[in-house]
């Protein structure tokens, strides 16, 4: 029987969703913890990759298992899962079901404090209002669902067969007077560090030390920007995934 698993996690003790020899990975505790209710051996398959420190206020994978529940696996796992990963659902689904290949869209919020808070350290990254111009930061937000190509906000741009995305939302949203700041992007796909180099290149324009028109051109033209500081990785959030023929806010 194949599983759906609907689940959230605090990345920061994780070096990220994906197994790695080394590193202690979301997938790697998780697949233990199936293990130990199940009493088998479990691959626990994901919707993607997230960075070392990165969370997941939606996530999905997909499990297969011998036999159907007689308890409730969600309370069961929990209780055997870490404190940083909950289990939200068991959703039972086709043979054909993927978690990764049949995503629709991903929404990835990137969370800002501007204001210093000990408590919002591990869940958000402090940058300061002073100097900060969120009016043109919301402007170049605004310039992103213009564009198809992000060649010039990816990482590693050669691995991949193209820089496409489609993205359909871009969104900065703006609370308690400046003190807390969203950015929301919503896509088909996203190329490694994309949202991290987004957020950091809208960062550098707001702060001055970047031009609006520069950033646009660096989008136009596919070159990367001269100086690329990705955004630290506390803030970032996988916090939706989207499928075809399931229905979880």
């Amino acid at each position: 029987m194949k599983f759906f698993l609907h689940l959230s996690y605090k990345g920061t003790h994780y070096h990220g969703w994906q197994w790695q020899p080394k590193h202690t990975s979301v997938q790697e505790t998780l697949q233990g913890a199936l293990e130990e209710m199940l009493g088998h051996k479990v691959n626990c398959v994901g919707c993607g990759r997230t960075d070392a420190g990165v969370h997941a206020s939606q996530y999905f994978c997909h499990i297969i298992v011998e036999d159907d529940f007689d308890y409730d696996p969600v309370f069961r796992l929990n209780k055997i899962l870490p404190n940083d990963i909950t289990i939200h659902h068991f959703i039972k689904v086709g043979w054909d079901a993927h978690a990764q290949k049949d995503a629709i869209s991903r929404t990835y919020t990137y969370r800002i404090h501007t204001t210093k808070d000990a408590f919002l350290s591990e869940l958000s990254t402090y940058y300061p209002k002073e100097n900060m111009d969120v009016g043109l930061m919301q402007k170049a937000v605004e310039i992103l669902p213009r564009y198809r190509d992000f060649r010039a906000m990816c990482r590693q741009p050669d691995r991949y067969r193209t820089t496409h995305c489609e993205l359909t939302a871009a969104q900065l949203l703006v609370e308690n007077d400046g003190e807390r700041l969203s950015f929301v992007f919503t896509a088909s796909r996203f190329l490694r560090g994309m949202v991290r180099i987004l957020v950091g290149q809208i960062l550098e324009v707001g702060y001055g030390r970047e031009s609006l028109e520069a950033f646009e051109n660096n989008l136009k033209t596919g070159q990367a920007p001269a100086f690329t500081k990705g955004a630290y990785p506390q803030g970032l959030y996988l916090s939706g995934v989207k499928y075809g023929f399931l229905d979880i806010g």
